[in-house]
């Protein structure tokens, strides 16, 4: 067997082990994601959790959260779409933690604005994906980032169903930018910015289970209001803080549809489904390397004894 014959086999066998084990992780998360959440999997709400309602029936898109957010954590204005004239904001980044979008329903060419920050996850994909543990759900369910243990790595970027941590792009000593429920006013007794400035009430602070308990009441009392009987948030992604009900489809607004089961249970579920899988190929492909250096070396053997026999035969 040539050298160029050895890596050729070589190249052919891992990349059949590597086809089996992408084939098996294929499988995994589909088997994982079709999955439905059973009650036991969803995880419990912490007693002082609290959190948002936002509902898309009384919000008139005044944009006075997002210019009263921007304020109270002092953020600088995204003025460049307006030439520097006013705060317009096209989407979350590292300069807006609290936004105001419109979305249109293709189908019956309803609009509706739609609010968007942290969902604050009862289990966050953010805060198990970071490696240090800069981001953490702590008092009252808020989930916060402490820039003492981030080595900005982004991965709560990428893991969040949500797409809500932005990076610092532009800075020298970037932070992870995204709504912590205004903490800081929390602590003096008051609640978020947002909350606090909204003139029709769209969106209200509060405890979750209270939160839940008024949207179900709301969709009760005017169910023809609502384009389904059903709070986003409740259950979605195994549960959030900020709840939504809406005159339109929620994937109108935007909001995706996960499913229930959290995302930190799914990825835990397919990583554990593939390392079963890869048992098989990696087993095969140790036995195949075996096989491989004990026929290198009867083929070395073979090449010195021929060897030895004609430098013999040349002597006499």
């Amino acid at each position: 067997m040539t050298a160029l014959d050895r890596r050729a086999f070589l190249t052919g066998l891992a990349g059949g082990a590597c086809a089996a084990t992408v084939a098996a992780g294929a499988a995994a998360v589909g088997a994982a994601v079709a999955a439905p959440a059973l009650a036991a999997d969803l995880p419990t709400p912490r007693p002082d959790a609290v959190g948002m309602l936002y509902d898309t029936t009384r919000c008139v898109g005044c944009k006075a959260c997002v210019t009263e957010c921007a304020k109270v954590n002092g953020l600088e204005p995204e003025t460049g779409r307006s030439g520097g004239l006013w705060q317009m904001p096209e989407d979350l980044s590292a300069r807006t933690k609290n936004v105001i979008k419109l979305g249109k329903d293709e189908a019956t060419g309803k609009t509706s604005f739609v609010k968007r920050q942290c969902m604050h996850c009862l289990d966050p994909a953010c805060a198990t994906g970071c490696p240090f543990h800069a981001l953490t759900k702590g008092e009252k369910g808020i989930v916060s980032w402490d820039g003492s243990r981030c080595i900005g790595c982004r991965y709560c970027e990428v893991v969040c169903p949500f797409n809500v941590p932005k990076f610092e792009w532009d800075r020298f000593n970037p932070k992870i930018v995204k709504c912590e429920l205004c903490f800081h006013l929390l602590a003096e007794g008051g609640q978020p910015g947002c909350t606090r400035v909204c003139p029709t009430e769209a969106v209200v602070f509060g405890r979750r289970e209270d939160l839940l308990a008024e949207a179900k009441e709301r969709i009760r009392a005017a169910p023809h209001t609502y384009h389904e009987d059903r709070v986003y948030g409740e259950r979605d992604a195994g549960g959030t803080q900020v709840l939504y009900l809406s005159h339109v489809p929620f994937e109108t607004l935007g909001l995706p549809l996960v499913g229930e089961t959290p995302v930190p249970k799914v990825a835990a579920h397919v990583h554990g489904l593939v390392a079963k899988f890869m048992v098989l190929p990696a087993a095969a492909y140790v036995l195949m390397l075996r096989f491989v250096r004990r026929h290198w070396k009867e083929h070395d053997e073979e090449a010195r004894r021929l060897e030895l026999e004609q430098g013999l035969k040349e002597q006499l």
